[in-house]
């Protein structure tokens, strides 16, 4: 059974992982018949914020494990326990904690890092030649990860301003509607705009069933 890893952030769009790109992730990897593992960090997120207005809140920031397992039905490991060894795939659902607690592109843009222990993890799977797939804002963890190297992604309109921020860390970002995938054949990277773009969970739903379906056929490839 090939074995996919879910790297989550907490739970919220605003504040930790996109929960309906994060459960549609889950799903499609469950109906591809993969084993899937979640990790997150373990870690404070970055803020907690109201999801009516998308403010932070004067509540104390919330552990990314913890509020992870709210998604993961409890079934979720701090990111530290990842080992692209025993991995077959990788993918980075999105959300506003993707960009600041996975790392700091919202803050810093291109000149931005990586936590260390998902740094570790990309580049595990990376050298191994395992597919990774990277949804909604995703791509921009890559963009820090693999600076200068030139990956081909999407972060949906390839002119606004987070798309010009990756594509100045050395990469190649394409435009691509919400239902597209874009594939780096090389780097075996698989990414998808999902709700850069999406109008609601349908419209979502399409590009990241093919983003996981895409995934799942690299990672049966031979290598």
């Amino acid at each position: 059974m090939t074995r996919v890893a879910v790297v989550l952030c907490g739970a919220g769009r605003f504040d930790g992982s996109e929960i309906h790109e994060a459960v549609l992730t889950l799903l499609h990897l469950r109906r591809g018949g993969a084993e899937v593992a979640c990790f997150a960090p373990d870690a404070p997120q970055w803020a907690t914020c109201d999801h009516f207005d998308g403010q932070p809140t004067a509540e104390a920031p919330r552990n990314q494990l913890a509020e992870a397992a709210r998604i993961a039905r409890g079934e979720v490991r701090p990111l530290a326990e990842a080992d692209a060894a025993v991995l077959d795939a990788l993918v980075l659902p999105g959300g506003s904690g993707a960009a600041r607690n996975l790392c700091s592109f919202a803050e810093h843009g291109e000149q931005g890092t990586v936590l260390p222990e998902l740094q570790r993890l990309l580049e595990g799977m990376r050298a191994a030649g395992k597919p990774i797939g990277a949804i909604c804002i995703a791509p921009a963890i890559l963009a820090l990860a693999f600076r200068g190297q030139g990956l081909r992604m999407t972060l949906g309109p390839a002119t606004d301003g987070a798309a010009v921020a990756a594509a100045a860390a050395g990469h190649e970002l394409v435009a691509a509607a919400v239902d597209e995938i874009v594939v780096d054949e090389a780097a075996n990277v698989v990414s998808s705009p999902a709700y850069i773009l999406g109008p609601d969970i349908a419209a979502v739903d399409l590009g990241i069933g093919r983003l996981v379906t895409e995934v799942l056929r690299r990672a049966a490839a031979p290598r």
